[in-house]
């Protein structure tokens, strides 16, 4: 009798043992282990706010580069010069009469600007050019051997350009200058520059379409 009991007692034993082991096993009749937890993530959802990671998570706010304030005073003086000459030219060479009151509102305003640009240069001590360099020089004399259509295609195309990248610059210094003075100049000149832009755009729109009929 005392055999069977004990016999009993070791066989419970060893099925208690048997299941607690199975239990610490992932996948052997238990349920699966539990590791850290971690935020679930559902197609379409964005990960946590300050997230970083692939594109179109959170990230570092983007702050505007430093502007070099000496290298932007010399490119608008020269883009200034370049601009005003080419204004003269298309007031006296123009076939069309839109291209050439464009022409001489751009020598008017191009002519304030430079005597701004002047004023403050001189106030912060920045050495500016005072004629055009060889390559704008180059295409300006290209541009004045064409007349009348030819003409004016290529000094709209030739502004088209020269607007974009002045308003592009002058924008960069208006954010990211160091010099308060010279990003005042930048600042207040943006709109006027941006304004010559679109009449630009509109005129060379309306030369396309002309050609076009």
């Amino acid at each position: 009798m005392r055999r069977f009991v004990l016999f009993r007692l070791v066989s419970a034993g060893a099925l208690l043992w048997s299941i607690a082991l199975c239990a610490q096993v992932p996948g052997a009749g238990g349920p699966p282990a539990q590791g850290p937890t971690t935020p679930s993530t559902f197609p379409g959802q964005n990960p946590s706010p300050g997230a970083t990671g692939p594109a179109g998570t959170a990230g570092p706010a983007s702050f505007p580069s430093r502007v070099d304030d000496r290298q932007f005073a010399h490119d608008a003086a020269i883009a200034g010069l370049s601009n005003a000459e080419l204004g003269k030219l298309a007031s006296e060479k123009a076939s069309s009469e839109d291209v050439r009151q464009f022409g001489k509102k751009l020598v008017d305003d191009q002519t304030k600007t430079n005597d701004k640009l002047k004023q403050v240069a001189g106030q912060q001590n920045i050495s500016i050019p005072n004629a055009l360099d060889s390559k704008h020089q180059s295409q300006i004399d290209k541009i004045a051997k064409l007349s009348g259509p030819e003409f004016d295609k290529a000094f709209l195309k030739q502004q088209l350009k020269e607007q974009e990248n002045e308003v592009r610059d002058f924008s960069d210094e208006a954010k990211g200058g160091t010099d308060p003075n010279v990003k005042t100049f930048a600042a207040g000149t943006l709109p006027n520059l941006q304004q010559q832009l679109e009449v630009a755009k509109n005129l060379n729109k309306s030369a396309k379409k002309a050609k076009g009929q």
